[in-house]
């Protein structure tokens, strides 16, 4: 008999070969398991339904296919949408910005920003009206002219008193304590996704080896896979990447350094 997490991933794989959302009948069939079975699934091993990660692969091809389309009207049949309204309805929303709007490069997405002094090195935070697309850690002019870059010609304007809250939630985290989850606004692709929800299912204090997180996902072989997810993570502290060790407890792989990883783990175990 399959396991909750072997049906997920044969779900998952389903929808991956198919570039999107799958009936769900045929889910169940490749699954081997009643509709109702393989929603509770989803919803115990992933937190997300099936279509949410059909949506969500979609969402990732729509990505990769307008980058290469000359035209949004290209994109939209390419990407599987049965239709340009319900492109935009859904894919607007997924990417973050209107299709039109992404293929130009975002330029008229309005950004918040903020930084603040923290036990680890000044915080610089992004955030856009859905989430936090950027949170980094490290010396303030380098961290300035990182998001300046990354996020040209998008109109970037600092306001610390509409950040106040998120860069006070923020700092906390940095001491290793407690604070309100912060909404996220990040692109990556759906397994990137399903890594960064696992992380955040980490507890304060603990911490997870690759090979954990891999397995916890349904996918023992993607341990590589995982620690890319984490070297990828866009939002530190918020998608607490610190918190994945090596199978041996060693540390490695943060972006921001091992002396931060080292004192964030440390802070949060007290």
């Amino acid at each position: 008999m399959t396991t909750p997490r072997e049906r997920v991933r044969l779900a998952c794989a389903a929808m991956d070969d198919a570039g999107g959302p799958v009936p769900l009948d045929s889910l169940c069939g490749a699954a081997a398991c009643t509709p109702r079975q393989l929603q509770r699934d989803f919803a115990h091993v992933l937190g997300i339904s099936p279509r949410q990660y059909g949506q969500a692969v979609r969402a990732e091809r729509t990505r990769e296919t307008l980058r290469a389309s000359a035209s949004v009207i290209d994109a939209v049949y390419s990407s599987g949408y049965g239709s340009v309204r319900a492109f935009y309805e859904e894919a607007a929303v997924r990417l973050g910005m209107t299709p039109s709007e992404y293929v130009a490069g975002g330029v008229a997405v309005p950004l918040l920003w903020s930084i603040v002094s923290t036990d680890v090195g000044e915080v610089i935070a992004v955030a856009t009206p859905r989430g936090l697309a950027a949170v980094r850690i490290g010396a303030q002019d380098d961290l300035i002219r990182e998001v300046e870059a990354e996020f040209r010609p998008a109109a970037l304007v600092r306001d610390d008193a509409a950040m106040s809250d998120v860069m006070a939630a923020l700092r906390e985290l940095a001491v290793g304590h407690p604070a309100p989850e912060l909404p996220v606004d990040v692109q990556g692709t759906a397994f990137q996704a399903r890594v960064w929800s696992a992380l955040r299912m980490i507890p304060a204090g603990e911490t997870r080896s690759y090979t954990e997180v891999a397995e916890s996902l349904g996918s023992p072989t993607s341990v590589r896979a995982v620690a890319r997810a984490c070297a990828t993570n866009r939002v530190a502290l918020a998608i607490p990447c610190h918190r994945v060790v090596r199978s041996d407890g060693n540390l490695a792989g943060y972006r921001w350094g091992l002396e931060v990883k080292e004192r964030l783990i440390a802070a949060e175990r007290g």
